[in-house]
């Protein structure tokens, strides 16, 4: 240090040197050299640290974020000024962990009836033999999930990613009720696996869409009249329904069913108006046919939860159709079987999985949907090689809402030798654990 300065002076181009090499301004330099300089003369060590202190902190009060409406914490700026500080030092307490961001999802308005219900399907859903001691969730190998979804051409909003010097793409339609769009009916199974961990059944029985075929009314200047050209079905009935699942769904099934396994198969749906019942008798012809029975379940109103395409299947179909950009319908069409075809075996286990832990949730919360679905690390566990094929749920718990289901039928009046097989069940599997349990 001493060769960069004489007589008290810095040398000529120093303090530039200096405030390039740290990467700051030379007035920054020429502060500290002031207090370096009065530190020399009076022959003391300099005193830097006042130098440093950087601006200080604003002394704010986050329970006061509590107090303000959600609609005014939409967005860091917003809540900077409800709260009275720029929206850099929301930045700041985000990073550091002090205000955390959250994405909200509209859920199902579920009544008490509805919730009731849930607990019920739930119920239902535990092996017989399993309660009181160690109650444990089916596999539910012999369930055929199935459900509608509308897929778009396109998204209103897309990102992409470009070069600073391309030109942005440029998309245009009269209406985003002009976005064509077409309706197609999933239907899926729990994946099945071999000792070695081999999967002998992908789970996959198919994906189809509601589409015919017509001829063109008038030309255009993509066809002239007449061709034949695919368009999606608009209005979907029951009769649409119905002769999708006679002759598209249980035929699949029937066809990638494994073999020497129970073909005893439940197909589950939501209660949408256009679906059939099981006692639908064009219905009960094929499915009580080839050594196969089917039957149709309905799940719980409000509860798409409790559905696999709705709780996840379906996303996996979205984000891989659209990296296809179809721009026709039967692009389209073939972009959303693709998909599917495309979709790993393994995601599907995981989304029945999730099913489980979700059925979990709405026991605890007895039948509500303001749930978290715990994250459990499924593709972790599948590489070490511990992935559960069934959910424990909480024995307490169970006890607790079988309980309440029996309560509930004696508030009804129902007399006791008319309960159902299953409650009596219950009841003297409950009694005979708590009388092992008092011995």
């Amino acid at each position: 240090m001493h060769l960069n300065y004489s007589d008290g002076k810095l040398k000529h181009g120093i303090e530039g040197e200096i405030a390039n090499r740290y990467g700051v301004s030379r007035f920054t330099i020429q502060r500290i050299w002031k207090v370096v300089q009065a530190a020399i003369i009076a022959e003391v060590n300099p005193n830097l640290k006042p130098l440093f202190k950087g601006a200080k902190p604003l002394d704010i009060d986050l329970n006061k974020v509590r107090t303000i409406p959600l609609r005014k914490r939409q967005n860091m700026y917003r809540l900077g000024k409800a709260i009275g500080c720029p929206e850099s030092t929301i930045q700041r307490l985000v990073k550091k962990e002090k205000i955390r961001a959250h994405s909200n999802a509209i859920k199902p308005f579920l009544t008490d009836e509805n919730m009731k219900a849930r607990v019920k399907f739930v119920l239902s859903k535990i092996l017989p033999g399993s309660v009181p001691r160690n109650p444990t969730f089916e596999c539910m190998y012999n369930y055929v999930h199935i459900n509608e979804k509308w897929f778009y051409m396109s998204r209103t909003d897309q990102k992409y990613y470009l070069l600073p010097d391309e030109d942005e793409p440029h998309r245009t339609c009269k209406s985003k009720r002009y976005i064509a769009k077409i309706i197609f009916m999933a239907a899926v199974a729990r994946p099945r696996y071999g000792d070695d961990g081999v999967c002998l059944f992908d789970g996959k029985i198919g994906i189809f869409s509601f589409t015919e075929i017509v001829p063109a009314k008038r030309a255009s200047k993509n066809r002239p009249k007449g061709v034949l050209e695919t368009k999606a079905i608009e209005s979907i009935t029951k009769q649409v329904i119905k002769q999708c699942i006679i002759n598209e769904i249980i035929p699949a099934i029937k066809q990638k069913w494994p073999a020497n396994t129970n073909n005893n198969i439940i197909i589950q749906q939501d209660n949408a108006k256009p679906h059939i019942s099981n006692n639908d008798p064009d219905f009960q012809e094929v499915a009580n046919s080839d050594g196969f029975h089917i039957s149709i379940q309905c799940q719980p109103s409000n509860s798409q939860d409790l559905n696999v395409n709705d709780l996840g299947f379906f996303r996996v179909i979205q984000t891989l159709k659209h990296e296809e950009a179809p721009t026709k319908v039967i692009k389209l069409v073939d972009a959303v079987i693709k998909a599917f075809d495309e979709t790993n075996h393994k995601t599907l286990n995981y989304v029945w999985l999730s099913l489980m832990y979700c059925m979990n949730e709405i026991l605890i919360d007895n039948g509500n949907n303001k749930y978290k679905l715990p994250h459990v690390g499924k593709r972790r566990l599948a590489r070490l090689g511990i992935l559960p094929t069934q959910v424990i749920p909480n024995k307490d718990v169970i006890l607790a809402r079988i309980e309440e289901q029996i309560k509930t039928l004696i508030d009804l009046n129902i007399p006791s030798q008319e309960e159902n097989a299953a409650t009596q069940d219950l009841r003297e599997e409950e009694n005979a654990w708590c009388d092992d349990q008092n011995a």
